[in-house]
């Protein structure tokens, strides 16, 4: 059983972790940050919600789906969702390095190139580094979900 200080923490400090995360994730490539980091940071955002309101909110609270009774944790559709989001960032992270040999360049090579006349910004400079640390993040999540997941609901 939580409090409600320890819910209407979690209410106002998750959404900034999540952003946070995001923004380190986003600025990997240039600066200190990347794909592990904002992988870390978002899933202690998700710890901070089971620890406040309990590893099957997600599906009843903000889904909306019935939890099954009686299957095991390795059968919940959130761990199965986890693995899921693990191999969809491996796919992209190694998918990142193979593309590189597509163009006769050695694996993980990276390049980048810069988008001008963007209104606000003016210029972005998009790095295929990112593409990496966009897999990196997902493997990060879901295989630090999976464990907090199965590890909690034992």
């Amino acid at each position: 059983m939580t409090t409600t200080i320890m819910k209407t923490t979690a209410r106002i400090v998750v959404p900034i972790v999540l952003v946070v995360a995001v923004s380190l994730l986003l600025q990997g490539h240039n600066l200190p940050g990347g794909g592990f980091i904002g992988g870390v940071l978002t899933t202690a955002a998700f710890a901070l919600i089971y620890v406040a309101y309990g590893l099957d909110y997600l599906e009843i609270g903000v889904l909306g789906r019935e939890v099954e009774s009686g299957t095991g944790i390795f059968e919940h559709r959130s761990v199965t969702a986890y693995k899921r989001t693990f191999v969809f960032g491996l796919a992209v992270a190694v998918g990142s390095g193979l593309a590189a040999l597509a163009f006769d360049e050695p694996f993980l090579t990276q390049t980048y190139t810069i988008v001008e006349h963007v209104p606000i910004y003016h210029e972005i400079e998009l790095a295929s580094a990112l593409v990496f640390d966009v897999g990196v993040y997902f493997v990060v999540v879901g295989g630090l979900l999976t464990i907090l997941s199965v590890v909690g609901g034992e």
